[in-house]
């Protein structure tokens, strides 16, 4: 049995991002670009690579391909301190991958193989490995086809009958019924949320946080956390309480990760036994950090040094506002 802070349940993606793009070229046309990098990512396994490397005990479950790049993702992962006893490999099926040119502006598209995620089921989590765990992480909603909807909600159950505090992140299709299928049947066994702006007013139907929020709350979920980018992000409690806090004033490179990287901050928070806020502002200065180089793995490296930037960087908006 291995003693684990949290258990980090869903995407394992390998990408590979070069910088800057600007166009693609017509034909056989070729383009100098600065930057390229292979990284782990996924909404569980990048997230699993930041809670590592703030100092939590984290194990990673998910699905790869034996191939090689399941191979890269599995020793990398380790290097990084995590835990992966519990990566099933799945002969016949690639490890799901992306390619993402990021524009100069840090945004990217990116061009997607699914591959063995769609292999998780909920038989892969490690019940008997939960002994001293506090957090049960699910990132990747809406990705997860074996997973997604009732699957993922019996196993979400199971886990807070344990005493464990749930987390979830969430990828929308952009399909809204289908999304919403996914996503609906679990929120009543997730006590954080963590949706994007644009994913919560998309999957709410509404142009107001306020009311994504609250649909997400009455839809079961125990609090919401809506990440903004370079607006910061807002708590929303159920009972009314909130939180709303600016980003971290920093030159961005690349955004992909950012939002594994704030469930990662806040997770640790949680771990813990921070407050809410001092959660929330973990969050934030993880992803904030992530946005300053290239790639899920850039900018966070260590406790020690997210502290520093947290004491040393000025926000985008100094004031602090609470609802």
């Amino acid at each position: 049995m291995s003693a684990n802070d949290v258990v980090s349940v869903g995407l394992h993606i390998v990408d590979v991002l070069g910088r800057p793009v600007t166009e693609i070229p017509p034909g056989q046309g070729m383009r100098r670009i600065d930057e390229i990098a292979i990284t782990v990512a996924g909404t569980a396994a990048a997230t699993s690579v930041d809670l590592a490397r703030l100092g939590v005990r984290v194990e990673s479950v998910g699905a790869l391909g034996d191939d090689s790049l399941g191979g890269f993702l599995r020793q990398k992962m380790l290097g990084e301190g995590v835990g992966c006893a519990w990566l099933t490999e799945h002969p016949g099926v690639p490890t799901s991958a992306t390619m993402l040119p990021i524009r100069p502006d840090g945004s990217r598209p990116a061009l997607h193989v699914v591959g063995a995620n769609a292999m998780l089921e909920a038989d892969h989590v490690p019940w008997s490995d939960l002994a001293e765990t506090t957090v049960f992480h699910l990132g990747g909603t809406c990705l997860l086809p074996r997973l997604d909807g009732d699957p993922a909600a019996r196993m979400l159950e199971r886990a807070k009958r344990r005493g464990l505090i749930t987390t979830l992140d969430l990828i929308p299709t952009g399909d809204t019924d289908a999304d919403l299928a996914a996503l609906l049947p679990v929120l009543p066994f997730v006590d954080y949320v963590f949706p994007s702006h644009e994913d919560a007013l998309s999957l709410a139907g509404t142009g107001d946080s306020a009311e994504a929020a609250r649909f997400l709350l009455d839809a079961g979920a125990g609090c919401v956390v809506i990440t903004k980018g370079g607006d910061g992000a807002e708590l929303t409690a159920r009972g009314g309480g909130g939180l709303r806090r600016p980003a971290y004033d920093v030159d961005v490179v690349d955004t992909t990760g950012c939002g594994d990287a704030f469930a990662a901050g806040f997770i640790t928070g949680l771990v813990e036994g921070a407050s809410e806020e001092t959660a929330l502002e973990l969050g934030l200065a993880c992803g904030s950090l992530v946005a300053t180089g290239l790639g899920s793995d850039a900018g966070l490296t260590d406790r020690a040094a997210l502290t520093r930037f947290m004491a040393t960087t000025p926000r985008r908006h100094q004031e602090r506002t609470s609802r």
